[in-house]
């Protein structure tokens, strides 16, 4: 008889292929524990990066801020020279 991948003289009764399985019920709850462990540390991690997410959108619209209220500064410096007539290092009349 041939074997499960058409190995000649190999049959599953020589203790070679066995659909049995090996694993214990106590080897089934440490397997068990870790993935529940795994999990954990996956929703742990996702909810800090959720967290650095949002910290992350609150700094880059304060910095929008920040930018928009410093070009409005500038501007108005702008207008101020703009609007002031050059005098030529003279100053008044004293």
């Amino acid at each position: 008889m041939s074997g499960p991948n058409g190995d000649p003289d190999i049959s599953s009764d020589d203790g070679i292929v066995s659909d049995e399985d090996d694993v214990g019920h106590e080897e089934y709850q440490a397997i068990n524990s870790m993935l529940d462990q795994i999990n954990s540390y996956l929703d742990d991690l996702e909810e800090r990066n959720d967290s650095l997410n949002g910290k992350l959108h609150e700094l880059m619209e304060s910095n929008r801020q920040a930018r928009l209220e410093f070009r409005a500064h500038l501007d108005g410096q702008q207008r101020d020279l703009e609007s002031c007539p050059a005098d030529g290092g003279g100053g008044g009349t004293k």
